[in-house]
């Protein structure tokens, strides 16, 4: 996500804390808490909508626990919480699973652990799927590069049983002196072995894993201009070793350009391209692979991206949940899948991330309402 230019840098503790749920609860103003109506969400045919869970405070990273049940980050408060299903129609009651937590994100199971990532490190818990309860905290990787200008961190376990983390950057254009800025690290399960597997990427948020053919992919947040504008952001596969541009070249039409903005840039000759550009501001963050058996066959192959939508004072774009459409086993196309959360200058929400439920359906996050939205699909 991209902050405004020129708020202050995060820093460490309740400072970063309440910083970032300014910026994420101040871009635009809530309107209307928890609205009952159905969500005035386009869908395609045979899909429906409805609020699953309301009164959130800014909810962000989805997993689903090993009983099936929802846990989402809200990172402002520094808490991890579960959410039941509803018993006899009545509201979903978060449960408080974690707190006082350093801006949580990221969330990931292994073999039953519960892995959290905050801004500065990876953290696991001894999880209890019945007691929605977590204990026993272990420091996995430590001393990460903390908030600053990119704050989120995305974690997933690969098919190597390896974990692979996402780090933004610390500015729109500059040189790191961390060399897991801009960058996808990779680690062994217990934090070590850490190597960069992919660099060049400005803000890469989540992460998901073909189910078949293994590849990564993520979503990246291209660059601001000083003099306005800025490059398209981008929805790409992800290979050990590729470089992604930044902060020299950025992609335009699927060639590289040099950034006409950085001094002594290197050269464009040698970088990977990205898979699919989106227009400049759409924020694409969370990302998931459909892995129900619901949906309609031609939607079961799709990795669903949250595009979550420009700035106030930007061109409108994002606002919606697009589809990479595949074939084959390989990538052909973005498809709108949900359009609606924002309708002129009017915005319901703002949707972050995706995960397929254990009933088949997606839950995407809106920290902008505060929300869950459940998308499922009329079986007959």
């Amino acid at each position: 996500m991209r902050r405004p230019r020129g708020s202050a840098a995060l820093a460490g503790g309740a400072l970063a804390a309440a910083l970032v749920a300014a910026v994420l609860g101040g871009l635009f103003p809530e309107r209307g808490g928890a609205d009952p109506s159905p969500p005035p969400l386009t869908l395609p045919p045979g899909f429906s909508a409805q609020v699953f869970a309301a009164g959130l405070a800014q909810p962000r990273a989805l997993a689903v626990d090993p009983a099936g049940t929802l846990l989402v980050s809200l990172s402002g408060q520094g808490k991890v919480v579960a959410l039941p299903e509803r018993v006899n129609g009545r509201p979903v009651e978060p449960v408080t699973v974690l707190q006082g937590l350093h801006l949580p994100h990221g969330l990931a199971f292994r073999h039953g652990d519960l892995y959290v990532a905050e801004t500065g490190r990876v953290v696991r818990f001894r999880y209890d799927a019945k007691a929605l309860a977590a204990s026993d905290r272990t420091v996995v990787v430590s001393d990460l590069p903390g908030a600053a200008h990119h704050w989120t961190r995305g974690i997933a376990f690969g098919p190597d049983g390896a974990l692979y983390l996402s780090v933004g950057s610390s500015c729109d254009i500059c040189r790191e002196a961390d060399h897991r800025r801009a960058a996808i690290v990779r680690y062994e399960p217990d934090g070590s072995g850490e190597r960069l597997f992919a660099t060049g990427l400005r803000n890469p948020v989540g992460l998901a894993f073909h189910p078949r053919t293994g590849v990564l992919w993520t979503a990246v947040n291209e660059r601001d201009w000083r003099r306005g504008g800025a490059p398209s952001d981008y929805l790409t596969e992800i290979h050990r070793g590729g470089a992604y541009g930044w902060p020299d070249c950025y992609a335009e039409r699927g060639a590289f350009v040099p950034d006409p903005e950085l001094p002594d840039r290197r050269d464009c000759r040698g970088l990977t391209r990205p898979t699919f550009e989106v227009p400049a501001h759409s924020a694409p963050l969370g990302l998931a692979f459909y892995a129900g058996s619901v949906f309609p066959p031609p939607y079961r192959d799709g990795l669903f991206v949250a595009l979550h939508g420009s700035r106030p004072e930007l061109p409108a774009a994002g606002y919606k949940l697009v589809r990479v459409v595949f074939q084959d086993g390989r990538p052909v196309e973005v498809q709108d899948f949900a359009t609606g959360w924002r309708r002129d200058d009017r915005v319901w929400g703002r949707p972050v991330d995706v995960v397929t439920g254990r009933d088949g359906a997606l839950y995407v996050s809106d920290d902008h309402g505060g929300r869950i939205v459940r998308i499922a699909f009329r079986t007959r």
